[in-house]
């Protein structure tokens, strides 16, 4: 006769949990019907594969898990009845005019490069559809992300306007006194 605690022993159901486990989806042995947790019904209590929510750009740049969503939407092209069925194709808006992270001037050369790709509320929408799988579409996406943001991160170079020197000077005019000698020799020929 079983005395509910245990392994369960004259209740027809092998080796089960005990009742001091706080999980009962963490028990992996088979059951004496040869079942394991998939054939059990507990194959659904898995937790989903982790997404990271927040993008790092470098040490110091995160981007926070509200300034970006993404939204699916149906691949066109080629790929079978997958196209017609799996939304794959990834649409990522980052909310760049209201990023903390990133600094005015940042923002003033990341809206140059993203060109027809900013929005009017400051938004930067990048699209993905080149792979089949929805979840490499995404992380696509998310790299071209980062690597706009880099390239923004990098100041231009001020360019120091300089002086010819007083030699360059004297060659360049040498050289065309010589050019303007060569063809003034040049002419049609009179015949005498």
């Amino acid at each position: 006769m079983s005395t509910g605690m245990g392994t369960g022993v004259g209740t027809g159901m092998g080796t089960g949990v005990g009742m001091g486990q706080s999980e009962p989806h963490a028990n992996t042995t088979v059951s004496a019907k040869g079942r394991g947790p998939r054939d059990c019904g507990l194959f659904h209590l898995r937790q989903p594969r982790y997404i990271r929510p927040m993008l790092h750009i470098t040490d110091d740049i995160a981007l926070q898990d509200w300034e970006l969503s993404e939204s699916f939407m149906r691949a066109s092209g080629p790929g079978g009845q997958n196209v017609n069925k799996v939304a794959t194709a990834v649409e990522l808006r980052f909310e760049a005019a209201r990023s903390p992270a990133l600094t005015p001037a940042v923002k003033s050369r990341l809206k140059r490069l993203a060109g027809r790709r900013w929005t009017k509320e400051g938004a930067i929408l990048l699209q993905c559809d080149e792979t089949r799988s929805q979840l490499r579409n995404r992380e696509l996406v998310r790299d071209r992300l980062a690597e706009l943001i880099l390239k923004a991160l990098v100041a231009p170079k001020r360019r120091i306007a300089t002086k010819p020197t007083r030699g360059s000077v004297k060659r360049r005019l040498d050289s065309k006194k010589q050019r303007s000698a060569v063809k003034s020799t040049r002419g049609k020929i009179t015949p005498e």
